[in-house]
């Protein structure tokens, strides 16, 4: 049974959003510029949200081997290969969830390389697949400083995008529509974030685990009144349990932070994990990706193009120390924890030294725990319940003792 009124009134607000799809439609990345192609008038459909759905349905692994056999590597994005595999076996979780007999065709496919590479490949593979124009955007990477010189090359970019979009739909960009999807994705993404930041409060009356589901809206339907209104409930609801310090984890004991993506297959193992020591995961990297304070919408495509492009995945070691340390004050939390995510290197966060210097900078105790987005097969229960287990104990003595 959900635990939150928001958790229960999303799954009509999902139906509703699958069982309405319809052409003109095209596919994005998840953070990638939906609010132009809504503008346009597309309807849009995310197959990294698909990819989730893979993993968290848990059939993901009947999927990937299928992928594989197609010829892509067991290393590369399990989103990808679920994905890809799924098609090739012409099946998807959609079909038993909303009746959909397949996932929807695109007439357009658009993709940002601002969170993962390997998009330009998954998307291009479905471009070949539906014969429909692909356009990537390629922003610069890994930057520590994003300057107007960059965000020039992205604006230049996303009118490509605009102009391939505006051929295959066969009527022009209404500035004035794009201006206010952008003004609905602000009003959106500014109540996901006071949503998420409901959490600072002791104790928490929200979970990362709770997030991973809430944040839905925020992806498919960001630029939407229907995106508005379900976080401005969804806000009072939790603004009210906070009010009552109502505690998500019972007898809240310790504060962590999760850094890196959700191990989808395994979210109820992990969420029960955490209440059982009384350990409370109250924000993440993950869930504030899709926090969008930059959009403007009276200079647009500016806007979006330094909103997407600074996003933490796509920002230098530095730039993501300084925000973990942010983080770490502003929820008062205890420790972090870093999920390597073995066929996401791009948001696997651990292998460079930014726990060490995390560490080091702050004092802040941290764990690295090995696993996958979507295949199981590098996620261990055992083990990662005796790391857990033992990390949040010497957490709760530290705390103790102080």
């Amino acid at each position: 049974m959900p635990r939150l009124n928001a958790q229960v009134k999303l799954k009509s607000i999902l139906r509703d959003y699958y069982e309405n799809l319809e052409a003109p439609l095209a596919w994005c990345t998840s953070a990638g510029p939906a609010e132009i192609l809504r503008a346009m008038g597309f309807d849009v459909y995310f197959p990294e949200n698909h990819g989730a759905l893979l993993g968290a349905s848990r059939k993901a692994l009947k999927y990937i081997p299928r992928a594989h056999q197609a010829g892509y590597a067991g290393e590369i994005c399990s989103y990808l290969t679920a994905d890809i595999g799924a098609w090739l076996m012409h099946e998807t979780p959609l079909t038993e969830a909303y009746g959909l007999p397949s996932i929807p065709r695109p007439d357009l496919i658009v993709f940002n390389t601002n969170q993962c590479r390997e998009v330009a490949e998954w998307f291009n593979f479905f471009g070949e697949e539906f014969d429909c124009p692909v356009v990537g955007v390629f922003p610069p990477r890994h930057l520590e400083e994003v300057t107007r010189a960059d965000i020039d090359q992205v604006v230049a970019q996303f009118r490509n995008v605009i102009a391939v979009g505006e051929e295959v739909i066969g009527k022009p960009l209404d500035p004035e529509r794009l201006k206010e999807t952008l003004r609905l994705s602000l009003e959106g993404t500014t109540l996901w974030k006071k949503v998420l930041e409901t959490a600072r409060n002791v104790p928490s009356p929200l979970t990362f685990f709770d997030g991973t589901i809430l944040m839905a809206p925020v992806v498919v339907l960001r630029g939407t009144q229907v995106c508005v209104d379900f976080y401005r409930e969804a806000l009072a609801e939790l603004e009210e349990l906070a009010a009552r310090d109502v505690a998500a984890v019972p007898g809240e004991q310790v504060r962590l932070y999760w850094e890196g993506m959700p191990i989808w297959g395994r979210l109820r193992f992990m969420a029960d994990l955490f209440v059982e020591q009384r350990a409370c995961v109250v924000a993440s990297t993950y869930c504030n990706s899709w926090v969008f304070d930059d959009f403007d919408p009276d200079d647009p495509l500016p806007s979006m193009a330094a909103a997407y492009t600074k996003i933490f995945i796509n920002r230098g070691e530095m730039t993501k120390l300084e925000y973990l340390r942010r983080m770490v004050e502003e929820y008062r939390v205890d420790g972090i924890i870093f999920h390597d995510s073995k066929t996401c290197f791009n948001n696997t966060n651990s292998r460079f030294g930014l726990p060490r210097k995390l560490q080091e900078a702050t004092g802040i105790e941290t764990l690295s725990i090995d696993g996958d987005l979507n295949d199981l097969r590098f996620f261990s229960d055992g083990q990662t319940r005796t790391r857990l287990e033992t990390f949040i104990e010497q957490l709760t003595m530290k705390s103790m003792s102080m």
